[in-house]
């Protein structure tokens, strides 16, 4: 039981973002750090993220049973009931925010409380069934966690925080189309009206070069604004480049399942990249 309580926060997902967290909590402390805060943001992040995935699970049970990745989930399996699993979700989204909102500051806990909302009720509920829509709209919720971590510290959003919020907004649809470009079938098959189902693959491939390009000025504008330092920038320009080139070769790729793999372990690769470069040539 505890395995699968465990599985239901998606934990893949939850360390990308507390990673992610961390790192915008790094980028605003400019190396002059609360490390108690820290601890707190990243708790309050993980388990308010968390609560967010649990009820995803919650409100997706019946068509995951649909796709072969989630089928044997606790839920579609019925190692878990329905009623429980909502509960431990609102549980923990409760405990959550109270430490965002009490234990780091008031900004940090209403813009956990947007990141939450956008998820469970725009994204999860709303469009995730219903628009193509959703991957683009769903993203504010997944460019959250690092304006999490720098508002903490600087508890208002400022050039620093839309820059980070921008940056994560940007990497997810290229990184969540290229996986969803290898599963299409799945999605068609479970009903999930994304881009690649609704209006092809072609038309995906394109979509995502915009996303990636923008993210190279992204990263200028971070270290135009004194945020971080000239290795930063060189890197970050150079890793643009590469997935740009990569994205846009994919319109003529002849092998998309292949060219799609490459491009999500790329963009799972260039937001690590990235974030540690980020952290590690952070502007005193």
């Amino acid at each position: 039981m505890l395995k699968d309580l465990i599985a239901l926060t998606k934990p893949r997902l939850l360390r990308l973002n507390v990673f992610a967290a961390i790192g915008g909590f790094w980028v605003a402390s400019k190396w002059d750090f609360d490390w108690l805060k820290l601890l707190w943001v990243v708790i309050g992040s993980a388990i308010t993220i968390g609560s967010a995935c649990v009820i995803n699970n919650y409100w997706d049970r019946e068509l995951d049973q649909k796709m072969e990745r989630t089928k044997d989930r606790a839920l579609p399996t019925g190692r878990l009931q329905p009623g429980f699993v909502l509960g431990y979700g609102i549980v923990l989204g409760i405990v959550g925010l109270t430490i965002l909102f009490v234990l780091v500051n008031p900004v940090t806990g209403w813009l956990g409380f947007l990141g939450w909302f956008v998820y469970i009720f725009v994204y999860t509920i709303w469009l995730k069934r219903t628009s193509t829509w959703s991957t683009s709209i769903g993203g504010i919720s997944g460019a959250m966690p690092p304006v999490l971590g720098y508002c903490a510290v600087t508890t208002e959003v400022d050039m620093g925080a839309w820059l980070l919020f921008a940056f994560l907004f940007l990497w997810q649809p290229a990184h969540f189309w290229s996986l969803a470009i290898r599963r299409v079938e799945e999605y068609r098959t479970a009903g999930f009206p994304l881009l690649p189902v609704v209006k092809g693959i072609k038309r995906t491939k394109l979509q995502m070069i915009p996303y990636v390009v923008l993210l190279i000025p992204t990263c200028v504008l971070l270290y135009a604004y004194g945020y971080t330092g000239i290795v930063f920038l060189i890197l970050s320009v150079i890793a643009g480049i590469v997935w740009t080139v990569h994205t846009i070769r994919g319109i003529k790729a002849e092998n998309t399942e292949k060219w799609a793999k490459v491009n999500f372990l790329i963009s799972v690769n260039y937001l690590m990249v990235i974030f540690i470069v980020m952290m590690a040539n952070t502007v005193k």
